[in-house]
C-alpha cells in the first residue's frame, strides 16, 4: 500500500468506556472525515446502547465482541484500574490504542502495558489531555523557531477544584496531578526528577485528596548545570477551579491559565541594553521607586486557537496510526508519567511516616 493510499485510507474507530470521557471520544469519530465509528463497549450495556443509538454505531457488552467487529483504533476510556484488562486483547491483535490518562495505575501496569504494545507493534498514545489545550499549543508556537527557548528554572503549578466525587479510584494524584507531570516532564525532556519530596493529606477519600510535590532536577554540566525544581500543588477540595502553571526561565517567564485558556509571555532580553543601564543605576544607589518594571521586558499575550482538545487529541492519534510514526504521547512517556506519580505517592507516605513518629517522640 502505498504512503498515499495508507495517509487517506478509513480507518474503524470504537470508544470503550462511554461515560464522561469517553462518550466524547466516540462522538469525535463519528463526526471525523475518514472515520467510522464501529462501536462502543461499556460495562453498563444500556448505556452502551444509549450512546451507539446516539452516535449511530454498534453497542457490544465486551472489548472482544468489538474486536471481532473489525478495527484499526479504538479510545480505551474505563476507570484506571481496568486499563491494562480493557487494552490487553486490542494491543495483542496489533490494533492501535488511545488510552485515556493515566497509562495506568501503577509503574508495574504501565510496563505491562508498554511491553504488550511493542511485542504487537500496536501504536499505543497516552490521552493527557492538557498537551492539546489551546493555551498549551500556543505557547509552543510562541516560543518555537525564536531561536530563544525558555529554559525553566523554576516552575510552579496549581491545579485546585471542589470535589467532584469522580475518578475516587484513585488519589489526586494520578487523577488530576498527573495532568501536570506530563506537562512539567514534556518542558525536561521527558527526564523524570532526580528528587521527589511531597506531602498530602486523606480526607473524603481513602486516597491523598490534596498533594504538594517538590521535584528537582540536577541538569548535567553539557546542559548548563544547575537545577530546575517544580513546585505542584493538587487539590480536590478546593472552594474553586483553579489550573495555573508559571514556568520561570534565565531568560523569560510564562503564566499559562488553561481553564480560562489565556497566557502571558514576558522575554527578559527584549531590553537588555536598558537593563544593563538599570543594573548600573541600582549599583550606584539611584532611586528608581517610579519606575515601571514592565518597561524592561517585552510582555506577549499568548495567541489561542480556538480548537476543541479532544479533536486535536485524536487528530494527532490517528495521524500515527496512518504514518506509523511515534504518536505524540508515547508509551514511554506515559510509564514516566505514572511512575513520577507513584513516586509523589511513595514521598507521601514517607512524610506521613515522619510527622507520626515526631508525634510519638
Amino acid at each position: 500500500m502505498s504512503t498515499e493510499s495508507s495517509n487517506n485510507r478509513l480507518l474503524r474507530c470504537g470508544a470503550v468506556g462511554v461515560g464522561r470521557m469517553g462518550q466524547h471520544h466516540a462522538r469525535v469519530y463519528a463526526q471525523m472525515e475518514g472515520v467510522e465509528l464501529v462501536g462502543v463497549v461499556d460495562a453498563n450495556f444500556d448505556r452502551a446502547k444509549e450512546i451507539a443509538e446516539k452516535f449511530g454505531c454498534r453497542a457490544f457488552a465486551t472489548e472482544e465482541e468489538l474486536l471481532a467487529a473489525g478495527v484499526d483504533a479504538v479510545s480505551i476510556a474505563v476507570p484506571t484500574t481496568f486499563h491494562l484488562k480493557s487494552a490487553k486483547p486490542f494491543l495483542e491483535a496489533g490494533v492501535a490504542c488511545l488510552i485515556e490518562k493515566p497509562l495506568a495505575q501503577s509503574a508495574d501496569e504501565a510496563q505491562q502495558i508498554k511491553q504488550i504494545a511493542e511485542a504487537h507493534e500496536a501504536c499505543l498514545m497516552v490521552g493527557h489531555i492538557e498537551r492539546f489545550n489551546p493555551i498549551m499549543r500556543a505557547m509552543q508556537k510562541a516560543t518555537e523557531g525564536t531561536g530563544e527557548p525558555i529554559t525553566p528554572s523554576f516552575i510552579e503549578v496549581h491545579r485546585v477544584s471542589p470535589m467532584s466525587f469522580r475518578s475516587m479510584d484513585i488519589g489526586v494524584v494520578m487523577d488530576m496531578m498527573i495532568h501536570d507531570l506530563d506537562v512539567v516532564l514534556m518542558l525536561m525532556g521527558g527526564r523524570e526528577p532526580d528528587e521527589v519530596q511531597a506531602s498530602g493529606v486523606a480526607v473524603v477519600s481513602e486516597f491523598e485528596d490534596l498533594c504538594n510535590a517538590r521535584l528537582v532536577w540536577n541538569r548535567p554540566e553539557e546542559e548548563g548545570g544547575g537545577q530546575c525544581v517544580a513546585n505542584v500543588t493538587a487539590s480536590r477540595l478546593a472552594m474553586k477551579t483553579e489550573r495555573v502553571t508559571r514556568i520561570t526561565g534565565e531568560n523569560g517567564y510564562i503564566k499559562i491559565d488553561y481553564a480560562a485558556k489565556t497566557g502571558t509571555l514576558i522575554r527578559k532580553n527584549a531590553n537588555e541594553i536598558q537593563m544593563r543601564e538599570v543594573r548600573e543605576q541600582l549599583r550606584s544607589g539611584a532611586d528608581l521607586t517610579d519606575m515601571d518594571w514592565t518597561e524592561l521586558v517585552n510582555i506577549e499575550p499568548l495567541e489561542i486557537d480556538g480548537g476543541e482538545p479532544i479533536v486535536k487529541e485524536i487528530e494527532a492519534f490517528l495521524d500515527a496510526v496512518r504514518s506509523g510514526q511515534s504518536p505524540a504521547i508515547n508509551a514511554e512517556a506515559g510509564f514516566a508519567n505514572v511512575r513520577t506519580a507513584e513516586r509523589i505517592v511513595a514521598a507521601i507516605a514517607v512524610s506521613v511516616g515522619n510527622q507520626a513518629a515526631a508525634a510519638l517522640s
